[in-house]
């Protein structure tokens, strides 16, 4: 809901670093796979519980997510070998993250963690079963016309689940109410992305 908003802003502020990393012919899949070991690092510091280091590299992964995409369109090297490298990266970074919990404090987070992944099953798969009618059927794109994927917006998107990381990680006593939260937010996208993407797939079939 809020990457709309967020995604514009952020990409303006990383403009300097992308011109160096153009500069230097710093290729965009490599920043892709970089940011996610830096993000993936975060899941044993969080079952360790060294949260605030785990913050970081949490902050540094999405530092990257915002440049890779950048850095392809200026350097005319955006494709869809990228496109499909960056998203399956984020989502399983995505879903690690909330398992570190769950290594954390098994007792306290377990089920709340769970069930977060397992929303995250939904909001991903919604995600990506529309991405592909939409290219099947030449759906423009319905929320940003430079990513790679078309989809369907919803409450619980990009900003919103790093806000909750940040989150758990400032408050990790308080992740199973917060895991519950945004699972709730979770649910909430699945059902309008799922009703929101058969109606505008059975309008082109007709």
């Amino acid at each position: 809901m809020l990457d709309k908003i967020v995604t514009p802003a952020a990409h303006a502020l990383l403009r300097p670093i992308i011109n160096i990393l153009d500069k230097a012919n710093v290729k965009p899949d490599h920043i892709t796979f970089c940011g996610f070991l830096l993000g993936m690092i975060s899941v044993p510091l969080i079952a360790f519980h060294y949260y605030h280091l785990a913050l970081l590299f949490i902050i540094l992964n999405r530092v990257f997510d915002g440049i890779d995409g950048e850095l392809a369109r200026r350097q005319n090297a955006s494709s869809d070998a990228g496109g499909f490298l960056d998203i399956c990266l984020d989502f399983t970074f995505y879903a690690f993250v909330p398992f570190g919990f769950v290594l954390a404090n098994a007792p306290q987070n377990g089920i709340a963690g769970a069930a977060l992944i397992a929303a995250f099953m939904g909001t991903g798969s919604s995600f990506l079963a529309f991405a592909i009618m939409a290219e099947k059927y030449k759906i423009t794109r319905m929320q940003f016309e430079k990513k790679s994927f078309h989809y369907l917006n919803g409450l619980a998107e990009g900003t919103e689940t790093i806000l909750f990381f940040v989150g758990f990680c400032l408050f990790p006593s308080l992740f199973p109410e917060l895991a519950w939260a945004f699972f709730g937010i979770c649910c909430i996208t699945i059902i309008t992305r799922i009703s929101g993407g058969y109606k505008t797939i059975k309008q082109y079939q007709n």
